[in-house]
């Protein structure tokens, strides 16, 4: 995409004209015409800049569309666009598997294993042909980024402040959404996993989320590590990649046992 094809589309979003400059000076400083930098352990070069800053005009592209519409099915709507331009430039490929294990409408904690920052768009991209919402569990760190603060806030989320002694306001937060009828997501690892092991430690919250509200538990398992297919995206994304994701067996949120233990079973790690 060219810098006149991205000030054209820059144009086209239904903000003020300070916004406008600001998300295109964004893609300069990105862009600029610097040969090497060294960013995440590894060189980007010139290729790599601009993908990342046509990720930022996207990703603010869309924050500013979000904020516009309070629209739960609206929202779906966005936040499956801004999925499916994302991984199409990186040429990555999402394949669902156990496909008829996925219900198509209610109320649910789906809980997924975290390897990249592009899972929620794996996530969302599984959920197309759902009626299925749900208010993603954010850290507050996201919410101030740089990249991802003005889409993340307005996508729909709730703020984890892991620094605040009392969780009842986030708690409280939870109920509000599913009283009005949205699922909640969340990575129960709380963090992304960059072991070997396919999925590490657990956090407990997941677990009181599910008993607090009575919501059954949908699993899904992001297979292999797509860490390192996004990584391979970035150096190259003329090649086609894929990345698979498996939908398990429902967990009651009164069923024995520990959340970590019930997951490893449904997927046999």
């Amino acid at each position: 995409m060219s810098y006149c094809h991205i000030f054209y589309e820059i144009e086209n979003i239904d903000t003020s004209h300070t916004c406008k400059i600001v998300i295109f000076l964004a893609f300069n400083c990105f862009s600029y015409n610097l040969n090497y930098i060294y960013r995440w352990g590894y060189l980007l070069n010139f290729h790599k800049i601009k993908q990342l800053a046509y990720a930022l005009y996207l990703t603010n592209s869309f924050g500013f569309r979000l904020k516009k519409t309070k629209d739960p099915l609206k929202k779906k709507e966005l936040r499956l666009a801004y999925s499916k331009v994302q991984l199409n430039v990186l040429n990555i490929e999402v394949k669902v598997e156990n496909i008829d294990k996925l219900p198509t409408q209610g109320q649910y904690l789906l809980v997924s294993n975290h390897r990249t920052v592009i899972d929620p768009l794996i996530i969302e991209i599984a959920l197309e042909h759902t009626e299925i919402f749900g208010l993603w569990v954010s850290k507050k760190e996201l919410y101030n980024s740089f990249f991802f603060g003005l889409f993340v806030r307005n996508a729909g989320c709730v703020l984890l402040d892991r620094e605040k002694s009392q969780m009842g306001g986030f708690f409280a937060d939870i109920k509000k959404g599913v009283k009005e009828g949205d699922s909640i997501f969340i990575f129960p690892e709380g963090t992304r996993n960059k072991t070997n092991a396919p999925i590490t430690a657990f956090k407990e919250g997941s677990r009181i989320i599910a008993l607090k509200n009575r919501l059954t538990m949908l699993p899904v398992y992001i297979k292999g590590n797509a860490a390192e297919v996004l990584k391979e995206a970035l150096i190259d994304s003329s090649q086609k990649r894929e990345i698979i994701i498996v939908i398990g067996d429902m967990i009651d949120y009164k069923e024995k046992g520990d959340l970590e233990t019930l997951y490893r079973e449904r997927f046999s790690l």
